[in-house]
């Protein structure tokens, strides 16, 4: 069982590593924040788009690999 984990642990850590190399930078400067819009179609379908998309991703990922690595560390998984 602790194979099979650590596999799903790797897999899960390389998976993660390309997700966030996916994402954009949230850089943008001053211009960017002052001419920000949060009412305009793009500000309310954020979750829609591909950003969202990967935002949400990284997040289970994140947990997933949290939750593995806990896993891993502890003394009832032999």
């Amino acid at each position: 069982m602790k194979t099979a984990l650590i596999i799903a642990f790797l897999i899960i850590s390389v998976v993660l590593a390309i997700v966030v190399m996916m994402q954009e930078g949230k850089g943008g400067g001053f211009i960017n924040s002052v001419g920000a819009n949060t009412e305009s179609y793009w500000g309310k379908n954020k979750g829609k788009t591909k950003e969202g998309i990967l935002r949400k991703v990284t997040a289970v990922l994140g947990v997933a690999f949290m939750v593995l690595a806990l896993l891993l560390s502890s003394k009832f998984i032999k």
